[in-house]
């Protein structure tokens, strides 16, 4: 019976902790200082080109990618939103000839927003790749947001003549790091 007694009793207090809480006002005015700051990380494009890709009928060319579609800035809490954007570009060759990859960026009048180049050296049987990074602030940043389109080219330097059996391929691989302010 005394067991009984003391279970009872502890039921009580615990019930009656349960029922004692603290509270304080909650002040709603500090949401406006509320500054959020997420960064996400995305693939931009990917190429693999196989050294007989720059022969054709036994001729070496450049290859030119068709205009793509790069409309991402379309969206207002995109374009509102965006602090930083960053481009990094990886490209592996392993042909016996260099590269220059450019990437143009352009508005809807197919006006340039902004391009760049990077030269990428020819392979001589040691690792060979080429890193580089385009970062986008403030008025740069603003000239990116105009862009609806990016166009890819690749020219090849003057090298050893490749043929439909040279080995080896240039590889791009691309990200974008986009770093947001939310007030």
């Amino acid at each position: 019976m005394k067991l009984y007694y003391n279970n009872m009793f502890f039921r009580l207090i615990i019930v009656a902790l349960l029922f004692c809480s603290c509270a304080s006002d909650l002040d709603f005015n500090l949401t406006k200082d509320l500054k959020l700051e997420p960064v996400f990380v995305a693939n931009l494009t990917y190429f693999d080109i196989k050294a007989n890709t720059f022969i054709d009928n036994g001729r070496e060319h450049d290859v030119v990618f068709d205009v793509q579609d790069f409309d991402v800035f379309r969206d207002s809490f995109f374009r509102d939103n965006l602090k930083k954007v960053q481009f990094d570009f990886e490209i592996n060759n392993t042909i016996s000839r260099g590269y220059i990859v450019s990437l143009v960026f352009l508005d809807a009048n197919n006006q340039v927003t902004y391009s760049t180049e990077i030269d990428v050296p020819a392979y001589s049987n040691t690792p060979n790749i080429v890193k580089h990074t385009d970062v986008f602030e403030n008025q740069t940043l603003d000239s990116l947001k105009k862009s609806v389109k990016l166009e890819i080219s690749i020219t090849m330097s003057s090298g050893a003549p490749l043929t439909k059996d040279s080995p080896g391929s240039l590889k791009l691989r691309s990200g974008a790091t986009v770093y947001f302010e939310i007030k």
